[in-house]
C-alpha cells in the first residue's frame, strides 16, 4: 500500500491580501508543528513502544511507557558538537569585526548552537534580524514552531514573507514580513487574535504596542526591503523539504527499545532457573466457620512459599523439576547489531554509540571518525550560507549596504570538525610552517583560538621585532665611523667654521 504524503499546507500567492497570507502561512505552520513534534519527543524519549503486541502490552501493565534506550539524542548531539562558528571574512579575505561584534553583542555565539541543534533534529529554524532601535540590530533565533519562510516559486532562495508568531497564553501575535512585489513596496504587517493559536479572526495588532508605533509600514531594511526572517535548513534537497537528523535513526531506536522491554520482562520471569513440584496436590487451606466446622477449601498462593523460602513435599513420589534459565544474550547480540545499523546510516563513529575504546592510534581514531567528520562539514557547508546570510541582514540592518554586499560574497569560519590532540596540532603547524605558510594564517588553525586573540598576538610579534631592531641598531652603533668631534689638542678643531 501506497504511503501517503503528507502536505505542507496551502500555498500563497502574491496576489492574497496580508490577512490571508498571513492565515495560509500560519496553517502551514501548524503542519510542520506537528511533524516536529514527533522528532522533539523522539530526542527526550518519550515516544511510546512500537512493535508489541496487544498481550505483551497488557501483561507489562505500561511499566515501560517511560522507558528508551536513546539514541535520536546521541546522533544529532555528536553533530552539533563540532558545529561552532569562530569568524566572519568579507570579499577581500578579511575578518569582519563588526560583524562578530554584532554576533557576540546578541548572544548569538552561544544561541546558535541551540539553533543548529533545533534544525538537526527538528529539521528547520529560524532568525529573525531587525532594528528596533535604529542603532544596534538585534539577531534572534525562533525554534520551528514560531516561524516560517515562504519562498518565491521557481526561485528557492528568495524569501517571498515571512512569519514570526508568539503568543502570551491570552493572545497570539503575529508579525508578517512580505517584500516588494509588482510595484508595491517590502511591507511589514501586525496581528493578534484571542487563544491561542485557535483559529480565531486575526486583528491589527493594539497589545504591546507604543502610540508612536504603526501597526502596518514599509520594511525599513535595505536591500528592496529583504525578509529579515532566514531559515536555517537542514539537509535541504532541490525538490524536497528538509529533513531531521532523527528520521534515519527512529525505525531502528523503536526496535532497540522493543528489544529492551522484552529482554527486561525475560529477565524478570526466566533469568534465574525455574523449579516446579512434580507429582503432588497444589497446598489448599481449610475454610472453617463459626463453630469450627470445615466448610470449604481454598488454595494457599504459590508466591507465599517464595517469600517465605519455605518449601516442604508431604505426599509420597513427590520431586522437584527444574527449567533452565533463559539465554538473555541473544536479545542483547540483536540490539548490539540495531546499535552498529544506526552507526552505519547515521556516520557515527561505533564508540559513541558502544562504547567500545581501549588503546586506539591516532590513526585509527581519525579512521573511524572520518564519516563523522565529512558530515560535519557538509553541514558547516549548508549551514555556512544561511548563518552569512543573517550576518548580511545584520549588515543592511545597521545601514551599511557596502559591508552587507562583501559580507555576502564572503564565508563564515567554522571550528575545525576533526578533534586532535595539542601535539598533533603543534605537529601540523611546524610543517606548514616549513613550507611558507604565514604566521597568521597557522594561528587561525589553531582550534578555540578567536580572533582577537591572535590581533594580540600580531601586536606582541610586531612590537617584540621592533624592540629586536632598536636593540639590534643600540649595539651596531659603537661600531664605525663616528661624528667629526672637537679635539681638544688640534688647535684646527676649535675654529669657528664660519671663519
Amino acid at each position: 500500500m501506497a504511503k501517503v504524503r503528507i502536505l505542507d499546507g496551502p500555498k500563497i500567492s502574491d496576489n492574497d491580501s496580508p490577512d490571508t497570507m498571513l492565515t495560509k502561512l500560519r496553517q502551514k505552520l501548524s503542519t510542520r508543528e506537528t511533524q516536529a513534534a514527533k522528532w522533539d519527543d523522539l530526542y527526550n524519549g518519550e515516544e511510546q513502544l512500537m512493535f508489541t503486541t496487544p498481550e505483551f502490552e497488557e501483561q507489562t501493565g505500561g511499566i515501560f511507557e517511560d522507558f528508551s534506550d536513546n539514541w535520536c539524542r546521541t546522533v544529532p548531539d555528536t553533530v552539533r558538537e563540532r558545529l561552532k562558528v569562530t569568524a566572519f571574512q568579507n570579499s577581500e579575505g578579511k575578518q569582519d569585526k563588526k560583524a562578530m561584534d554584532a554576533w557576540r553583542r546578541n548572544g548569538a555565539d552561544v544561541e546558535v548552537g541551540l539553533a543548529l541543534l533545533d534544525a538537526l533534529v527538528t529539521s528547520r529554524s529560524h532568525a529573525l534580524v531587525w532594528n528596533p532601535t535604529g542603532q544596534a540590530s538585534d539577531i534572534t533565533f525562533v525554534p520551528t514552531g514560531e516561524a516560517i519562510v515562504d519562498y518565491a516559486p521557481g526561485a528557492r532562495g528568495v524569501r517571498r514573507a515571512g512569519l514570526r508568531v508568539w503568543s502570551d497564553g491570552d493572545h497570539e501575535f503575529a508579525t508578517l514580513f512580505v517584500r516588494a512585489t509588482g510595484g508595491q513596496p517590502a511591507m511589514v504587517y501586525r496581528r493578534q487574535r484571542k487563544g491561542d493559536g485557535d483559529g480565531g479572526m486575526w486583528e491589527p495588532r493594539t497589545i504591546g504596542l507604543r502610540p508612536s508605533e504603526r501597526v502596518d509600514f514599509p520594511n525599513p531594511m535595505g536591500d528592496a526591503g529583504a525578509v529579515p526572517l532566514v531559515e536555517l535548513a537542514n539537509r535541504s534537497r532541490l525538490g524536497g523539504p528538509p529533513e531531521s537528523d532523527i528520521k534515519q535513526v527512529a525505525p531502528l531506536q523503536r526496535a532497540v527499545n522493543t528489544l529492551w522491554a522484552h529482554m527486561l520482562t525475560g529477565a524478570d520471569y526466566m533469568a534465574m532457573p525455574q523449579r516446579a513440584i512434580l507429582g503432588m496436590d497444589k497446598p489448599m487451606k481449610d475454610i472453617r466457620d463459626a463453630e469450627g466446622n470445615i466448610v470449604d477449601e481454598e488454595e494457599i498462593p504459590l508466591l507465599k512459599f517464595g517469600r517465605d523460602r519455605l518449601l516442604w513435599l508431604s505426599k509420597q513420589g513427590a520431586s522437584i523439576g527444574q527449567f533452565t534459565a533463559a539465554d538473555l544474550g541473544n536479545y542483547l547480540r540483536v540490539i548490539e547489531a540495531a546499535v552498529r545499523h544506526i552507526a552505519a546510516q547515521t556516520r557515527t563513529p561505533p564508540h559513541y554509540l558502544l562504547g567500545e575504546m581501549s588503546n586506539i592510534a591516532a590513526e585509527a581514531l581519525t579512521a573511524a571518525e572520518s564519516g563523522l567528520v565529512a558530515k560535519a562539514k557538509d553541514k558547516q557547508l549548508y549551514f555556512g550560507a544561511d548563518i552569512r546570510e543573517i550576518v548580511r541582514l545584520e549588515a543592511l540592518a545597521s545601514g551599511e549596504p557596502d559591508r552587507a554586499d562583501s559580507l555576502a560574497m564572503g564565508k563564515v569560519l567554522w571550528r575545525d570538525a576533526q578533534y586532535r590532540s595539542e601535539a598533533q596540532y603543534a605537529d601540523a603547524l611546524t610543517k606548514y610552517k616549513a613550507i611558507g605558510v604565514p604566521d597568521e594564517a597557522l594561528w587561525r588553525m589553531i582550534p578555540d583560538i578567536e580572533p582577537e586573540t591572535i590581533d594580540e598576538w600580531i601586536r606582541l610579534r610586531d612590537a617584540q621585532a621592533a624592540a629586536a631592531a632598536q636593540a639590534a641598531a643600540s649595539a651596531f652603533s659603537s661600531f664605525g665611523p663616528k661624528d667629526d668631534a672637537a679635539d681638544p689638542e688640534d688647535p684646527s678643531s676649535t675654529e669657528d667654521p664660519a671663519a
